[in-house]
C-alpha cells in the first residue's frame, strides 16, 4: 500500500508544483501569489515524493483555497480527492461557514462530487474559462 501524507509546508515549496502543473509555459513568478506569506500550505506527499499542493486563504470564517495542483505524472490517482477532503475537513474544524475557489470550468465535475455549487460568477484569466464554486458549512 501507497504511503501517502499530508503536512502543511512553506508556500516555497508550493510553487515548483504549480508551475509544473497549472501554467508550465508562462514565467516561473506567475505562479506566485502576494498573498503567499499569508495563507496556509498543505502538501500531499506520495512515497515522500510531494505531488500535491493547495493554499487556504482565511476572511473571517470564510476560506478560499487557491493554487490547488497535482503533478501532470501524479494525476488520476486520487490524490487531489484526498486533498481536497483534508482541506473541507481542517477548515470545518477551525469554524469556517464556506469553503471556495475559482474553479477552472473544466473542473467543475470535480468540485461537484464534493457539494461545491456553482455561483453565477464566471470569468477567464490567461485564457482559461473559470467559475466561482463554493460549500457551505456548519450553518
Amino acid at each position: 500500500m501507497e504511503k501517502i501524507q499530508i503536512e502543511q509546508i512553506r508556500p516555497d515549496l508550493t510553487w515548483r508544483i504549480r508551475h509544473e502543473a497549472m501554467y508550465p509555459d508562462e514565467p516561473y513568478d506567475t505562479i506566485k501569489l502576494e498573498d503567499d506569506p499569508n495563507g496556509i500550505h498543505f502538501g500531499l506527499f506520495a512515497e515522500d515524493q510531494l505531488v500535491t499542493v493547495i493554499s487556504v486563504f482565511e476572511e473571517g470564517t470564510v476560506y478560499q483555497f487557491r493554487k490547488f495542483a497535482t503533478l501532470p505524472a501524479a494525476q488520476g490517482k486520487g490524490y487531489g480527492s484526498l486533498m481536497l477532503q483534508h482541506i473541507i475537513t481542517y477548515v470545518s474544524n477551525i469554524g469556517a461557514t464556506k469553503l471556495w475557489c475559482n474553479a477552472r470550468t473544466s473542473a467543475s465535475a470535480f468540485y461537484l462530487k464534493f457539494g461545491f455549487s456553482e455561483t453565477d460568477q464566471r470569468f477567464s484569466k490567461l485564457g482559461l474559462e473559470f467559475v466561482i464554486m463554493q460549500l457551505q458549512l456548519n450553518n
